[in-house]
């Protein structure tokens, strides 16, 4: 018989009807009547089923007794309406058939409870608790609103290159890929590595970013959309980094930032709307144990339009707070995590999107505007976070972006084939990018990014 999903059978109301299902044991009750509760759960949602066992089955002594938590079983049997209180159906078994057990000794998932801190150190077993599992829902339910939001309005999915010769962020944080040899690599008469002789006969790194071959494909197809991961080799153990994370970048040509602000504030209302109406049992239990005004912001932001200002009254108005900050505000540097959250969190109520920001603390392909100071950015702030998206119209004029790349100190011939783009049907076009892990911590509550990604990798740690 055919194993169905736990959700689904606990929405059935076809008492009598026989059903198979499977799952790990969360809990096991022993009645002196000579039966047990079983309670299982296969991932499928945050609550799981009751299944009865009774004393009767031909294997309930030698192994439905000997079940703890982590055990792995089927039952197959009939659906029952349930007596308790807090659920509707349960399941009572005419067979269970017992696929691994776990030995109480020395499975770590017990009752009591366990850190998050602790929970990282058992990264492969984390998505059986409550939390992770709905962490992965969670996640799951974003990625697929992510893929419907685009591809409803046309975008087209672009899978970008992992390993690539450029850095699109400039910032030169970026891990190498290679196949010489560490302890003897070739070398040139210089005493240089000689990367001529590697796989790719050049120096190749993991990517930062797909947004450069992003704009290649909307420069011919109008728009599209990247969903992938990237690296930053940054030496950042803070709650917000991670070495490896995804990204979702769309690109969209004959556009400019305010086509861009408006596509940012479009995609987060709808994401946290179809999450609010869709999740709301897992949204449910982080707003109780995780985070309790959660419920609320994502509310908020679903429903109410962004506050938008320039980067120069971002910093106006934080010079004249009331607050003090770590950080000193001064025109010309960039806004700290304290900045962007005392702009939504206190002053406005609401996420902020910040445009027109320094053209010297920001990345060579941004448009610069008229002023010759400022270039057509813009950074999305929500609550709770700050920053969780980062765009900007791109520079579609050839001299201007050249200029660009020699005063960030950029060989602009390494970025031949970028600024070809500009050479052959250049138009206006802009994108953004989200960092998928932050978009997470967000619509979840959790606290630290290495707790909304299965297996994260940070400084010093690639576990699992």
């Amino acid at each position: 018989m055919k194993r169905q999903l736990i959700k689904h059978v606990l929405e059935r109301e076809d008492f009598g009807a026989t059903v198979r299902i499977a799952g790990w044991v969360r809990t096991r009750r022993d009645s002196k009547g000579g039966f047990s509760f079983l309670e299982l759960n296969d991932g499928s949602s945050l609550v799981g089923l009751q299944v009865i066992a009774e004393g009767s089955l031909p294997n309930y002594e030698s192994e439905v007794q000997q079940l703890h938590i982590g055990a792995a079983v089927s039952a197959t049997g009939a659906l029952v309406e349930s007596p308790g209180a807090g659920q509707r159906v349960e399941l009572r078994a005419a067979e269970l058939v017992v696929y691994g057990l776990a030995d109480p000794e020395y499975y770590p998932l017990q009752k009591k409870r366990i850190s998050f801190e602790r929970l990282r150190e058992l990264a492969h077993l984390r998505p059986r608790t409550n939390t992770f599992g709905a962490v992965a829902r969670v996640r799951n339910a974003l990625a697929a609103s992510t893929h419907r939001f685009f591809q409803d309005r046309d975008f087209l999915y672009l899978h970008t290159p992992i390993i690539t010769g450029s850095d699109a962020e400039g910032a030169g944080e970026m891990f190498r890929v290679t196949t010489l040899d560490p302890a003897s690599p070739p070398r040139t008469d210089e005493g240089q590595v000689d990367y001529a002789q590697d796989f790719f006969g050049q120096p190749t790194f993991l990517t930062v970013s797909g947004q450069l071959e992003a704009e290649s494909y909307a420069s011919a197809l109008s728009n599209v959309y990247t969903f992938g991961p990237t690296f930053r080799s940054e030496n950042s153990n803070t709650r917000r980094h991670l070495a490896e994370f995804w990204m979702i970048e769309p690109e969209m040509a004959f556009a400019d930032n305010q086509d861009n602000a408006d596509l940012a504030e479009d995609y987060l209302r709808y994401l946290f709307r179809q999450l609010l109406d869709n999740n709301s049992r897992d949204l449910e239990f982080f707003n109780q144990w995780v985070d309790q005004g959660l419920i609320e912001r994502l509310s908020s932001v679903a429903d109410r339009d962004f506050e938008r200002i320039t980067y120069g009254e971002a910093v106006d108005l934080l010079r004249r707070a009331e607050s003090e900050f770590e950080f000193p505000v001064n025109w010309g540097s960039d806004l700290q995590s304290e900045h962007e959250r005392y702009l939504t969190e206190t002053v406005f109520g609401r996420p902020v999107i910040v445009t027109d920001y320094p053209f010297d603390i920001k990345a060579f392909y941004m448009r610069r505007n008229d002023d010759g100071k400022t270039v057509a950015a813009l950074d999305v702030l929500v609550p709770g976070v700050g920053e969780i998206i980062g765009g900007s119209q791109r520079e579609e004029r050839l001299d201007v972006l050249v200029d660009s790349l020699e005063r960030k100190g950029l060989d602009a011939a390494g970025y031949w084939w970028y600024t070809d783009l500009r050479r052959f049907g250049s138009v206006p076009h802009a994108g953004f990018g989200l960092g998928f892990e932050r978009l997470v911590q967000f619509a979840t509550g959790m606290q630290n990014i290495r707790d909304v990604i299965a297996f994260p990798r940070t400084p010093n740690n690639a576990e699992f």
